[in-house]
């Protein structure tokens, strides 16, 4: 069934600054419990307010309205809607997301966490980013979703919207409404919870969705990798991209007067330190593994290569392949190539810049790993797809 269409969330022009101070060290954030308890902020239409000590924004963000709608915080990572008069069409756009969010939303960044540490999508291992969502859903005549807004960009930052992909997970929602686009998957686990999947393209890249089959008011320790990595087996998102943004709140249809997030945090492991510019590729979640054949090595000069298989499935697999200096002096720059043996086709591609012409497929060095010392290595890793459900040897060359 044809998806509503779905208007991306915009700038908050009428935005309190956020601030934008890197926490060292490597614990984990999470709520802020201690303390007097700040003065009530009401935040109307457009506009965002740090809080809890301004690890995460709490925004008002009515993107699609202007009928009036508020949301209150007393300062910790928490709000509720205070009242809504949105009515717009379920077969349409909502009016409003009022939200909280740690990382940076166009550029608005809330401190610490994923603004100091964008982590690449090949980075994004299980336990590397988890976070905790509790809720008060009235349920009603309203029109509504209760889900996570979670961005990805082709760069670490970026002031605008964001140019990668767009990960949503709806926890619930109320009246007839839906995701965006069209279902592509049923009663899929992961994590613990089970989920339809929902994708469709937008200007800026994919809008993926993962619907829970049982609705939930809260969640503990939701895995991002875990349903990041599924995305990018789907050819959702790439693993070149970065996460720089997870947000939880409410889609406004109509109405919405009492939604409220009671708690909320974002844990990232290793924040404050920087981000790892050549990521080791893990195996994806959902394929089943194969015997991995023995890698085939071919060179030229002080340069040679190895391919190994990581993992296959029906229809696609991962695939490495392990660039050498095998000279007494560091490379400046590398180009390596192959053939495919059937119709495999690249689907997303780390570590390097590919180009497929027909089964030839040739990668030359990212700008950050184009030097290797004697002796040192550089892994390029990819996904493929191909119509047999194994994945195919090939020998590749290194220039």
């Amino acid at each position: 069934m044809p998806g509503r269409h779905r208007i991306p969330k915009k700038s908050l022009l009428a935005s309190v600054a956020a601030l934008a101070v890197a926490i060292g060290g490597g614990a984990a954030l999470a709520l802020s419990t201690s303390g007097a308890q700040a003065a009530t902020t009401t935040l109307c239409q457009e506009e965002t307010s740090p809080v809890s000590g301004g690890t995460y924004n709490v925004q008002n963000n009515e993107f699609d309205s202007s009928a009036s709608e508020c949301v209150s915080t007393d300062g910790n990572a928490d709000f509720t809607v205070g009242n809504s008069s949105i009515g717009n069409a379920t077969n349409g756009s909502p009016g409003a997301y009022p939200s909280i969010y740690q990382g940076c939303h166009w550029g608005n960044c809330s401190s610490g966490g994923l603004t100091s540490t964008p982590i690449q999508v090949a980075d994004l291992t299980a336990g590397t980013v988890t976070t905790s969502w509790s809720t008060a859903q009235p349920g009603g005549s309203s029109d509504y979703d209760v889900a996570y807004d979670i961005w990805f960009n082709q760069t670490p930052t970026t002031s605008g919207q964001p140019n990668c992909a767009e990960m949503m997970v709806w926890l619930n929602h109320n009246g007839s409404v839906q995701p965006f686009g069209s279902q592509v998957a049923s009663g899929i686990s992961l994590g613990g919870h089970t989920y339809d999947v929902w994708e469709g393209g937008q200007s800026f890249g994919d809008t993926v969705t993962y619907d829970m089959t049982t609705a939930a008011t809260s969640v503990s320790n939701l895995d991002v990798g875990t349903l990041a990595q599924d995305a990018v087996s789907r050819g959702y998102i790439s693993r070149s991209c970065y996460l720089i943004d997870v947000e939880a709140g409410f889609e406004l249809w109509q109405g919405g007067a009492g939604l409220a997030t009671d708690s909320f945090s974002v844990n990232v492991a290793g924040a404050g330190s920087s981000p790892t510019p050549s990521p080791t590729p893990t195996a994806t979640p959902t394929p089943s593994p194969t015997p991995t054949p023995t890698p085939t090595t071919a060179g030229s000069g002080a340069c040679s290569a190895s391919y190994s298989t990581v993992s296959a499935w029906q229809g696609g697999f991962e695939g490495q392949i392990t660039v050498t200096d095998t000279g007494s002096s560091a490379l400046n720059g590398w180009n390596i190539g192959w053939t495919f043996p059937g119709d495999q086709e690249i689907s997303s591609l780390w570590n390097g810049n590919d180009t497929q012409s027909g089964a030839a497929v040739t990668v030359s060095n990212a700008s950050y790993d184009g030097s290797v010392a004697p002796g040192g290595t550089v892994t390029v890793g990819f996904t493929a797809t191909s119509s047999g459900d194994t994945a195919p040897g090939i020998t590749v060359s290194c220039t």
